[in-house]
């Protein structure tokens, strides 16, 4: 079907329409684009800026350049997510791989908090996630995931779920995680942190609350991680 740009900003109306077919999956995970002189004929537009578009979306993570073959839609494989999302680490910086431990999952309305926080309609329905994670086989971060069931129908029914599920989110729903927001705070560890993580209640706990977005800016899981601090580290390298 052919598209073309319109009258807004040149660029950002290219970028909206080859972001608006990934999410729609005119193009699979793995799969090569159009060259880029094809892609600029068929949307009127200059080669200049279709390369402009094309690298941007590239340094994303949403496209990957492979040398001698072209430009393709990148994978969620279960190691890009975790090196990209997952930031616990050692002291020092040793990178961890973490372990699924137990998990839970159920429908329900969705509460007021939780529509504030995705953005939903006053009668949304959400699945809420409930797992444990393990370092090195230890029991380590707790995790409550609510996700909008509009958006992943009949997730729950997959049990058990993938340790990480972004790659179960791009594969089995067409959702690419193009972004998340987070935000860190110190606080004490409850009972229950105690009887799943092993920690003292009123010990310090990392919380990490945090919002992933989809390819069209919409918002598609809240998570919050309650994690031991006793020998993890938030780690982070800012260049």
């Amino acid at each position: 079907m052919s598209e073309t740009p319109g009258y807004r900003p040149l660029y950002r109306q290219v970028y909206d329409i080859v972001i608006r077919r990934v999410a729609e999956g005119a193009w699979r995970p793995g799969e090569a684009l159009p060259s880029e002189q094809n892609l600029a004929r068929e949307l009127g537009v200059s080669q200049g800026t279709m390369r402009k578009v094309l690298d941007a979306l590239t340094a994303e993570k949403v496209l990957e350049r492979r040398q001698g073959k072209g430009t393709f839609i990148a994978e969620s494989t279960q190691e890009r997510t975790q090196f990209r999302f997952f930031r616990l680490a050692r002291p020092g910086g040793k990178r961890l791989t973490p372990s699924l431990g137990t998990e839970s999952a159920r429908v329900r309305a969705a509460r007021a908090s939780e529509r504030t926080r995705l953005e939903l309609d006053r009668d949304a329905r959400v699945v809420e996630l409930s797992r444990v994670r393990l370092i090195e086989g230890v029991p380590a971060i707790r995790e409550l995931i609510i996700l909008p069931a509009a958006i992943f129908p009949g997730i729950e029914k997959q049990m058990p779920l993938p340790n990480s599920l972004y790659t179960l989110y791009q594969s089995g729903f067409g959702v690419t995680i193009v972004a998340t927001h987070e935000e860190l705070s110190a606080q004490l560890a409850t009972d229950e942190d105690h009887e799943e993580l092993g920690i003292s209640t009123g010990a310090p706990i990392l919380v990490i609350d945090r919002i992933a977005v989809g390819l069209t800016d919409r918002k598609v899981e809240w998570r919050l991680s309650r994690v031991s601090s006793e020998n993890l580290v938030y780690a982070v390298t800012l260049t």
